[in-house]
């Protein structure tokens, strides 16, 4: 499966913060997207997403056939997880299996999927407003991953997670990655070499893509040079 992005473009007043994109992601490869701040990471994502219109630029998903991307292709993981507080883990859990009744792929019981997103026992029946930030932020991506869709956009969804919840969350998107697109969008550049299988830039509009074949200090040094070349 392929995710084609052809011609985008968006303009916000006379700032062109997309020019003309035009880039293929295929499924098994976490894609890496980097960018300083203000480089439109999230803007590209809300094109994506339907949350904002582009100026210009189609989005087609490629099997054997072609077909224009729906927001049904999409998940979308934010950096601050927005659940809903007056519900318990397992009701929230509970309530989104029987809106989505018949759509999910390979259904497992409500245990098996906080097992699978590591939530202990004793937190499966608290209200969301008493989990902690890093525990919202799976539960945000385990129901993401139980909707299964085609591609999954990733806006900082590790950035202020605690080391082992981090590596925790690391190892459910390697997990996953085979059958779906993942773009993980971030400012830090470790973590998108400690997680990530190909590398993109988004500087001045346009995506570069880093040449993988380059390693350690090396490739380092190629994503500052594009980072910080002048137009």
């Amino acid at each position: 499966m392929k995710l084609e992005v052809l011609n985008l473009k968006k303009k916000f007043g006379e700032k062109e913060v997309l020019k003309n994109i035009n880039f293929t992601f295929e499924s098994g490869k976490i894609y890496g997207l980097l960018g300083r701040n203000g480089a439109g990471k999230t803007t590209f994502f809300n094109c994506l997403n339907e949350d904002i219109l582009p100026d210009e630029g189609t989005f087609n998903i490629v099997t054997e056939s072609s077909r224009p991307l729906t927001i049904d292709d999409i998940g979308y993981v934010l950096s601050t997880p927005v659940v809903p507080e007056f519900l318990t883990g397992r009701e929230f859990l509970k309530f989104f299996l029987e809106i989505n009744e018949g759509k999910i792929k390979n259904e497992k019981t409500i245990d098996e999927y906080f097992d699978f997103m590591k939530i202990e026992e004793e937190d499966r029946d608290k209200l969301l407003k008493d989990y902690s930030h890093g525990m919202k932020n799976k539960m945000q991506m385990l129901i993401n991953i139980i909707a299964s869709p085609n591609i999954l956009l990733l806006d900082e969804p590790l950035t202020s997670l605690d080391v082992v919840v981090a590596e925790e969350m690391k190892e459910i998107l390697r997990s996953i990655k085979t059958e779906h697109i993942l773009i993980f969008s971030t400012h830090i550049m470790d973590l998108a070499l400690s997680l990530c299988d190909e590398i993109i830039i988004l500087k001045d509009g346009n995506l570069t893509l880093v040449d993988k074949n380059l390693k350690g200090e090396k490739l380092k040094n190629k994503i500052m040079e594009i980072l910080s070349e002048d137009k």
